[in-house]
């Protein structure tokens, strides 16, 4: 059983509650479902509508997210409170799809934050939705620059560019 302060740490982790305020942070506790997952269960796979349009945040465990974009393998493993997964999926709707596999590498909780239950806030606390879709943008940004980085660190070494390696 995970504790509503391990799901307050985990969400401050995630970045999405940054700008937001004690009192609207437990509004958006509301908002949470809490789901336990076994080693080697499936979260999701492709073809596989269960989750909807939910974004997926890691609370305890390690989950791997598999994928082809743009005809590219991609693999992602979510091992930190606060990770998230499924980013398009929830920001996207029907216009970007990517389908993924999402599978249980180790024991975990995870907490999912369905679109449509934020977006029923839009009317009475517009503001927190604000203010997570900011901090959805900075965790996503912050992944592009950490792989980009990564590309440049592995171009080095590769072609022995900038006399790092």
């Amino acid at each position: 059983m995970i504790t509503v302060a391990s799901i307050k740490k985990t969400l401050d982790n995630s970045t999405l509650v940054a700008e937001l305020r004690e009192a609207e942070i437990e509004i958006l506790l509301g908002l949470l479902t809490v789901r336990h997952y076994k080693a080697g269960e499936f979260i999701s796979r492709p073809g596989d509508g269960e989750l909807g349009d939910a974004l997926l945040i890691l609370a305890e465990g390690k989950i791997e997210v598999s994928a082809i974009v743009d005809d590219e393998p991609m693999v992602m493993h979510l091992k930190d409170p606060g990770d998230l997964a499924r980013i398009i999926s929830f920001v996207g709707s029907n216009l970007v799809k990517i389908e993924a596999t999402i599978e249980v590498a180790e024991d975990c909780t995870v907490l999912l934050l369905e679109r449509a239950r934020l977006e029923a806030l839009l009317d009475t606390h517009h503001s927190i939705v604000y203010y997570v879709m900011r901090g959805l943008v900075r965790y996503a940004h912050s992944l592009a620059r950490h792989k980009s980085a990564e590309t440049e660190e592995m171009s080095n070494y590769f072609y022995r560019l900038n006399g790092r390696f």
